[in-house]
């Protein structure tokens, strides 16, 4: 990029500027070999407020390409630690992603990284690149995400080149241009936990930029905070991560890999790798080959988070804070969980508010759905309508007569509301979306996309950023999975 094609954005790079040299390592990335633009997010780059002058430009793709620098920003990757599968992995980093610096947008600054751009220090045994695979994925899980309302890094571009890339087979490389307000990470905050000096650096630069709310007078950025204020923001992440992944169980997703290192202390899902959302439901689910244990399976994601903010904090110890007052704080996360399940719930099955009895006719629902692996999606979008048209419902169930049961339960619940059935229907039509992310659908967009064929991720990202909204023509993505799509697989390779 030019300065004088984009002298119209603030570009700088906080991260570079606010902290010492020990949090990253300043560093080149290693350019593609014939590397050709795939796909532009528009929505993502007008809200950068990048003009469609910039993304037609040659600078353009040498910047989301890893040829050239982002003009006033500091390449950069960044170093963090982890807990991996419930094991402590000690030191990772960015070890295929370099930070490209930041962009003043009206809704904050918003962070540009590079993913798949070159090796860094932090690359481990790993060869920093990815490939047209799990790029494509990433690059469509934003929206995907972005669509149904839950917090989310989303994707600017998507660059597909000629160098090959070794996993299972050998593969093309691409690279994804990933952009979030911070990268910071749980695992960010691990790796200092014995180092009381950066962890008050790393708190000075999260939690005025971040968690404002949570300052009290006279404290900012320039100051070490006080023992209160920093209880206050692990509160703040505590609930904002139980939020996450209460939406995460009630659209169906599954994280794949959910290591403290891929959690962000900001909330949003982060690190997009073999992620799935469900077809037919298993209430065990996991989306992840690798995951042999399945320690990341659906029903035990949100104990997995609560394990993780432990781990985070237990980092703060360092600092004097006392176990039991850094439990405190750990202790709303059941509450604030349950307050964002049943309230997700309480849309989705078109209900006034949440009734203690509700608990057990949910129950039936999850036991129901699991023991026909009834599709996820489809069962509650057509759950709508189910009462006045219950064959379309039915013909989920491959044994309709415990649906029909249920059913009947259910229309009693819908009774006692007293509403109309047209505002139901409406609600439930606005919280149960038609089109999700499904592997078979991502499959297609991947095999086009090996052919320098965008038009799958086109139609794609036409109806993930309004899943809810029925389109004509559009059919194929609401449907379920196909016989075929059984046999697919994601892994950390992915």
């Amino acid at each position: 990029m030019s300065i004088n094609s984009f002298g119209h954005l603030h570009i700088e790079n906080s991260f570079a500027d606010d902290l010492p040299a020990r949090f990253y390592t300043r560093l080149e990335t290693q350019p593609l070999t014939n590397p050709r633009l795939l796909h532009v997010n528009n929505e993502v780059a007008h809200a950068l407020g990048l003009r469609e002058a910039d993304l037609q430009s040659p600078a353009f793709l040498k910047v989301v390409s890893g040829s050239e620098p982002l003009p006033g920003g500091q390449t950069l990757a960044a170093v963090y630690s982890g807990h991996q599968f419930g094991v402590w992995a000690g030191q990772l980093g960015d070890g295929r992603a370099h930070l490209l610096g930041e962009i003043a947008t009206d809704a904050g600054p918003q962070e540009l990284q590079l993913k798949g751009s070159g090796l860094t220090p932090y690359s481990r045994m790993g060869d920093g690149r990815a490939v047209v695979r799990s790029s494509v994925r990433e690059y469509l899980a934003g929206e995907a995400m972005a669509g149904l309302g839950i917090p989310t890094t989303r994707a600017l571009s998507l660059v597909v080149a000629d160098d090959p890339v070794y996993r299972e087979t050998q593969e093309a490389a691409a690279v994804v241009t990933r952009v979030a307000p911070s990268f910071v990470r749980f695992g960010t905050f691990e790796h200092w936990a014995q180092d009381p000096d950066s962890l008050k650096l790393l708190l000075r630069y999260v939690v005025p930029r971040f968690y404002p709310q949570c300052l009290a007078a006279q404290e900012s950025a320039q100051t070490d905070l006080s023992r209160d204020t920093i209880l206050r923001f692990l509160n703040e992440v505590v609930v904002k991560s139980a939020r996450l992944v209460a939406d995460w169980q009630t659209c169906g997703f599954c994280h794949g890999v959910m290591n403290t290192d891929n959690m962000s202390i900001l909330g949003i899902t982060l690190d997009y790798g073999p992620y799935g959302f469900m077809d037919g439901f298993r209430i065990n689910h996991v989306c992840n080959h690798t995951d042999t244990h399945g320690r990341y399976a659906w029903n035990v994601q949100p104990a997995v988070m609560h394990w993780n903010l432990y781990r985070l904090a237990s980092s703060l110890t360092a600092l004097g804070l006392e176990p039991d007052e850094l439990k405190t704080q750990l202790q709303v996360f059941e509450g604030a969980f349950l307050q964002a399940y049943q309230g997700n719930l309480v849309r989705k099955f078109g209900w006034l508010s949440w009734h203690e009895q509700d608990q057990d006719l949910v129950d039936e629902w999850w036991r129901l759905l699991h023991t026909q692996s009834a599709d996820f999606t489809l069962s509650f979008r057509r759950l709508s309508t189910a009462l006045d048209q219950p064959e379309s419902f039915l013909a989920l169930f491959d044994e309709p007569a415990p649906a029909r049961e249920w059913l009947e339960q259910y229309r009693r619940r819908v009774q006692f509301d007293g509403r109309s059935e047209a505002d139901r229907v409406t609600q439930m039509l606005s919280a149960n979306p038609l089109y999700v992310l499904r592997n078979h659908l991502a499959q297609q967009a991947i095999d086009a996309a090996e052919k320098d064929d965008a038009s799958v991720i086109d139609a794609l990202m036409t109806v993930l950023r309004d899943p809810y909204t029925e389109r004509p023509g559009f059919e194929a993505y609401a449907q379920a999975a196909p016989e075929w799509a059984r046999h697919l697989e994601v892994s950390c390779s992915s």
